[in-house]
């Protein structure tokens, strides 16, 4: 697809504008692991991202492709709506450290049934039809409980390369046999995300079952509601054989446990606002 000359004008502004909120253009470069010589050129506007590029760069800052190429001051007045820092306000803000403190006094009971690594299976929002297999971890910070999680989204032009990563941390409460979750994703620390879920024995293995909802700190990125279901693989921290198998997979493939299969459904009951 071709630029005129001002679509890469904005594009190369806009690009600017957002690394500068985001820390040092080295950091960006490696996280969205671009070339830093090849970046710079996108910064001055001497050459175009590949389309693949364009993707790397628009799903690490949270935004849509075209939005890249906005008028920089129609961008930048949406940027500086505060979309970008609403995770950093909730964080520092003393009515969440309230919350937390009395979920944790609430959340004094037995926690050692949900401790440990599970293998977490929900339908894509990004890939349609497809479920998406991540990691999460639940353990145990001095009085009260943390977790964390991951996905891997594999390319869509060479499925054997990962495009980009996300990574969840947050808060656990077990509070009347259920379990809810409170979480900010860590890399482009635009989203927030809640889930709520119970504890089911199946057989030999243990399952949760619940629903997570993602809530976007801009207005380009589609908040979701979807079931979530979590299998047990063990206790301890997460280790590299966990996310070596961290990917997007069909709804038929024989790797995703069939209790979790038939939780999920067919992906109908997702629900996106948008």
């Amino acid at each position: 697809m071709e630029h005129d000359g001002n679509q890469v004008a904005h594009f190369s502004a806009n690009l600017r504008l957002l690394c500068e909120r985001h820390g040092s253009i080295s950091a960006v470069c490696r996280k969205i692991n671009l070339n830093r010589q090849q970046f710079n050129k996108y910064l001055s506007g001497l050459h175009m991202p590949s389309p693949q590029n364009l993707r790397l760069i628009a799903n690490y800052f949270g935004l849509s492709v075209p939005i890249l190429f906005s008028q920089p001051d129609e961008f930048r007045t949406l940027v500086e709506g505060n979309f970008f820092h609403a995770m950093e306000n909730v964080r520092r803000s003393p009515e969440l450290n309230k919350f937390v403190e009395a979920m944790i006094v609430e959340s004094s009971g037995d926690q050692k049934e949900v401790l440990g690594v599970w293998d977490r299976y929900q339908y894509s929002s990004i890939y349609k039809g497809f479920i998406l297999r991540s990691a999460f971890c639940i353990y145990k910070n001095n009085q009260f409980l943390q977790h964390y999680y991951i996905e891997r989204f594999p390319s869509y032009d060479d499925p054997t390369k990962t495009e980009y990563v996300f990574k969840y941390y947050g808060f656990v409460f077990p509070v009347a046999g259920r379990l809810f979750t409170a979480d900010f994703e860590g890399i482009q620390r635009n989203e927030l995300t809640f889930g709520v879920y119970a504890p089911v024995k199946r057989s030999s293995s243990k399952f949760m079952f619940g629903i997570a909802t993602g809530i976007a700190a801009t207005m380009f990125r589609q908040p979701y509601s979807t079931k979530v279901a979590l299998h047990y693989r063990g206790p301890g921290l997460l280790k590299r054989e966990h996310l070596d198998a961290l990917t997007v997979l069909d709804r038929g493939d024989p790797s995703i446990p069939r209790e979790a299969l038939q939780f999920l459904g067919d992906g109908s009951e997702m629900i996106q606002l948008g």
